[in-house]
């Protein structure tokens, strides 16, 4: 099984409801598709580095999964580069 680190950051206008909906939101489309959580953490607000979208901060969420193949991952991207509430994303390769 592979393993992957996913980060996105969650406009900063959410309250902390639609926050925890958005995370569990992105959490079921990833193991849904396949992959198995192995760590998550709530990063709290933070500023970025540089204005996105008129945002000066956001809401930082980060899942450590496991999967087999790349449907999960291909699906959370599909749908996140979708969503309005996702600011930005990251998905990286985690080497053994």
């Amino acid at each position: 099984m592979r393993k992957y680190e996913v980060i996105f950051i969650v406009r900063p206008t959410v309250s902390e409801e639609e926050y925890k909906t958005v995370c569990e939101k992105f959490l079921n489309v990833l193991t849904s598709n396949g992959a198995n959580k192995i760590d998550e953490k709530d990063m709290g607000q933070k500023e970025l580095a540089y204005e996105i979208n008129n945002f000066k901060s956001g809401f930082y969420h980060y899942f450590v999964v496991e999967a087999n193949n790349d449907a999960a991952i291909n699906e959370f991207d599909r749908q996140a580069k979708n969503s309005s509430d996702i600011v930005r994303h990251m998905i990286t390769k985690i080497e053994d």
